[in-house]
């Protein structure tokens, strides 16, 4: 009985130890965001599209494999009546990182642009699975919501 208090101890002070030697570490959250995406996302929020083109475009010139950067910058350009742009940058976050919600959703919303709720039925789909709670999540339940108006504007 005293062995298995002794590794008991012994662990959960190996464990605090260790604890302790990593939060000295820096985290990737400490990394200052690329200027370009902090610039690009101002811009949305202005409504200005065609500025943050400009400023993704140098962000995934900089960082290629940032899958956020991609989906604002498809955004950006879906905004910018750039569908085919759009596409191309949608499709980069999502072979960057295929749970990309943010990427299916507005992939989902081009397709419906597009008159192809087929596609943007699939891309629900995808986000019932990347969604974390039950399948439901902020994209998904902007993504059903503008796929039920698209249908009712169709009857």
């Amino acid at each position: 009985m005293k062995s298995i208090v002794s590794v008991i101890v012994l662990s959960l002070g190996l464990v605090s130890v260790q604890s302790r030697a990593f939060a000295d570490m820096p985290s990737e959250k400490d990394k200052p965001e690329n200027p370009n995406i902090v610039a690009g996302r101002k811009a949305i929020d202005g409504k200005d599209f065609k500025g943050a083109v400009g400023h993704l475009t140098k962000a995934v010139q900089e960082e290629p494999n940032n899958a956020d950067a991609h989906s604002m910058l498809g955004y950006s350009y879906r905004k910018s009546g750039t569908p085919d742009k759009s596409m191309e940058h949608y499709q980069r976050a999502l072979k960057i990182d295929s749970s990309h919600r943010s990427a299916h959703e507005y992939l989902g919303e081009l397709y419906l642009d597009m008159n192809q709720p087929d596609n943007a039925e699939k891309q629900l789909a995808a986000l019932k699975k990347a969604c974390p709670f039950f399948g439901r999540c902020e994209e998904f339940d902007d993504l059903k919501k503008a796929i039920d108006g698209y249908k009712a504007k169709k009857k």
